[in-house]
């Protein structure tokens, strides 16, 4: 599985992104909204659980390390993990370093075009910690509509926080 944009590339994930994953995922400022810190093992179970040959219906995520074309620098991951036959999840984390730049917004535009047109999804879904207001407003940026909020959904930094649930339906995409 590949994608390219005008600035980026991504690929499936290898062994040989291991640092970087790790880096992502003991990121504060990543993991802000996502996780409270993992240990080793953890992190490295879930950087595993990614690393099987992805096709259309896996089981596991999608999960392309998204690159510049021009330095050819790992600058995040993104993808997808179908819930149902036609009904996806999709994800993203990217480096503090990129944020702010178009990147995530790029890379999950490809996803979408991706999913929607040679992946068989009907509906994209997208869980967001409330509070989390760049990915809220990215997601809604690429046309995902706010479905609506789980009250005290996710436990995370020793409280009880709300999550945002947004949607995307094919037709509404324009591919």
């Amino acid at each position: 599985m590949f994608i390219e944009t005008l600035r980026l590339t991504g690929s499936q994930i290898t062994e040989d992104d291991w640092a970087f994953f790790r880096q992502l995922q003991l990121s504060p400022q990543v993991m802000h909204y996502v996780s409270d810190t993992k240990s080793e093992e953890k992190i490295h179970a879930d950087f595993t659980a990614r690393l099987p040959i992805w096709s259309p219906r896996s089981a596991h995520w999608l999960c392309l390390v998204v690159r510049e074309k021009q330095s050819g620098n790992r600058i995040g991951v993104s993808g997808y993990i179908h819930r149902e036959n036609d009904c996806a999840e999709v994800g993203f984390l990217f480096a503090p370093e990129a944020q702010g730049k178009g990147y995530a917004h790029e890379s999950l535009r490809a996803i979408c075009d991706y999913a929607f047109s040679d992946g068989g999804i009907r509906r994209l879904s997208a869980t967001v910690t409330a509070g989390n207001m760049p990915s809220r407003r990215l997601l809604e940026k690429v046309g995902f509509k706010l479905e609506g909020e789980l009250r005290e959904s996710y436990w995370l930094r020793n409280a009880w926080h709300n999550d945002w649930v947004f949607g995307l339906l094919r037709g509404e995409y324009g591919l």
